[in-house]
């Protein structure tokens, strides 16, 4: 009798931690707006770390890179805004104990990523391949920035799976 109660309570703690788990695997997951959110994230951090980098090598006549930078970010400033809230609530959905340091967290990991690169390699290289970036989205309207956002590039792709039924 002991061992068929003892089974039962297993089956049933068993069955509710697998239940648990597949919740925190469903909400692991991003919906397809959270992956966009993550990716218009990335994209932001990484043209901040190129501006700051190569505004010192603005071409002559054109307008610096960093006040280029600042422009794009002011005209899409309710985007990006939306995409952290996109990402906070996500992040609170998901059980994180504080939603805001882990947006933070994964802007400084973007940053980080590209500022590896920017270490790598000689200034005027990393300029030539990633100073265009912020000359293209200088002049982007919110539907351009929108699409780039949702386009996964191989291995820029968000970091959590998107969600098939979410």
């Amino acid at each position: 009798m002991k061992f068929f109660v003892f089974l039962l309570l297993s089956m049933a703690i068993s069955s509710s931690v697998m239940a648990q788990t597949r919740l925190s695997v469903g909400a692991a997951c991003y919906t397809p707006l959270e992956a966009e959110a993550e990716q218009g994230i990335r994209i932001h951090s990484e043209l901040m770390v190129i501006a700051l980098n190569c505004q010192h090598l603005t071409p002559v006549g054109q307008e610096n890179l960093y006040s280029q930078f600042r422009k794009f970010t002011a005209k899409n400033a309710a985007l990006f805004s939306t995409y952290e809230m996109l990402l906070i609530n996500f992040f609170k959905k998901t059980g994180s104990s504080n939603p805001d340091r882990e947006m933070h967290t994964l802007r400084t990991n973007y940053a980080n990523r590209i500022s590896k690169d920017a270490a790598t390699m000689r200034p005027d290289a990393f300029c030539s391949t990633y100073m265009p970036r912020i000359q293209k989205a200088a002049v982007m309207n919110e539907a351009s920035l929108h699409k780039w956002a949702s386009t996964f590039f191989p291995g820029f792709g968000p970091t959590r799976p998107i969600c098939a039924n979410r």
